[in-house]
């Protein structure tokens, strides 16, 4: 009986201990508090993007659905595709250390692989039959769920012929590569041999996208849907960098002849970083095809594998939310440097890149994360000069 109360009372005590631990380290705030606190930012910022349309729409006095409201609704649609689409590059280089000059290949193959199933397979299909659950009549969005399963078919099969050439050759030579590879599609989606499947140079325009997601039409419902598209890619980007998986391709970047002595086979896992990115890519690039109801060969150029370099490099390398910041940086930096500086824009959105890069050289969010220690404490080092002033002033 005693070994069992003395049993009983270490148990108890060691709870206690346990629950003095997390309050300690959430600072005495109950669990819920405690995760509000720590992610309060982020919730904000969903929130904000939640009730965005309605709060312009209710200062500006337009209705949610039309002027500057559905503008702004598309240039933030915009926003949300290229953040995924700058993720997915991240993935690549700032986990793995993969540098490549053909990821819009991926981005471009999935646009291209909506578009002519929109274009060519589905109006058969709903012409011929109809799928209904219950009264409810889900033929079209079967043919959206099917395009994006193809999409995500393309990006894959892409992922793995990208993958397979990193397993010969690595570093600039890959590069290279890859920037070849690359040029190879964007040729080949303006090969005039295909005309009829996908236009050529002028590409596919007019895709019969299904009236429920219309973006013409009904703005606020993709607008919601590419939020949902964003939202979800990133806490699934998020699931794997912290996985074990996700710990190995951090392991390849920093040295990958450790990584191989210690038991894992690098060419694996490159392979699987590459179509996990190629994936990602592929989802946002038929996105997008639905959202611009077209597909074009500037989805599959060399100059989109830049702009997602730069929105990684302006946000931060490594990080997730850096290049998503630096998508929506890109974005409207570009809007308003249009509309300031005309056509002459790129030349000052050049020099500011230029002046984060000396001045920022991690990113925005990356910076953030190594000096925000010293910033808090510099700030408490001024509360503490500041709190004698008071007092002497009482």
């Amino acid at each position: 009986m005693s070994d069992k109360a003395s049993q009983r009372q270490s148990d108890k005590a060691s709870q206690r201990q346990s629950e003095l631990t997390e309050k300690r380290v959430n600072g005495g705030a109950p669990a819920p508090l405690a995760w509000l606190r720590q992610h309060g930012g982020a919730v904000a910022v969903i929130a904000g993007l939640i009730l965005f349309p309605y709060i312009f729409a209710l200062l500006s006095g337009i209705p949610v659905g039309q002027g500057a409201a559905k503008f702004w609704q598309g240039q933030l649609i915009v926003m949300f595709i290229m953040a995924v689409y700058a993720m997915s590059y991240d993935l690549l280089l700032g986990y793995t250390g993969i540098l490549s000059f053909g990821h819009a290949a991926f981005f471009g193959g999935g646009a291209y692989a909506m578009a002519l199933f929109l274009t060519h397979v589905a109006p058969k299909v709903t012409g011929d039959y109809r799928i209904m659950v219950g009264s409810v009549n889900i033929t079209d969005f079967l043919m959206v769920a099917c395009g994006f399963l193809l999409a995500l078919v393309v990006a894959v099969l892409l992922g793995l012929l990208f993958s397979a050439v990193s397993s010969r050759v690595k570093g600039a030579y890959f590069a290279m590569i890859t920037l070849a590879m690359g040029q190879a599609l964007y040729i080949l989606s303006k090969a005039t041999d295909f005309v009829k499947w996908t236009g050529a140079d002028e590409g596919l325009h007019g895709v019969p996208v299904p009236v429920w997601l219309n973006p013409t039409q009904f703005r606020l419902r993709f607008y919601f849907v590419a939020l949902a598209f964003m939202l979800i890619m990133y806490f699934v980007t998020h699931r794997i960098v912290n996985s074990p998986t996700g710990r190995v391709f951090v392991a390849i970047r920093e040295n990958e002849s450790r990584v191989r002595m210690i038991g894992y086979n690098p060419a694996v896992y490159r392979s699987i970083a590459f179509t996990t990115a190629a994936v990602i890519a592929g989802l946002a690039g038929a996105l997008y095809a639905l959202w611009t109801m077209s597909a074009t060969p500037t989805m599959t150029a060399m100059n989109l594998t830049i702009n997602a370099l730069i929105m990684s490099m302006l946000g931060g390398m490594g990080t997730l939310i850096g290049p998503m910041l630096g998508a929506g940086l890109m974005e409207f930096l570009g809007h308003f440097f249009y509309q300031w500086f005309g056509a002459r824009w790129p030349l000052v959105f050049g020099v500011l890149f230029i002046l984060l890069v000396l001045f920022l050289p991690y990113g925005i969010v990356g910076t953030w994360q190594l000096r925000r220690l010293e910033v808090r404490q510099g700030w408490k080092r001024l509360l503490r000069l500041l709190k004698p002033e008071d007092e002497a002033r009482r």
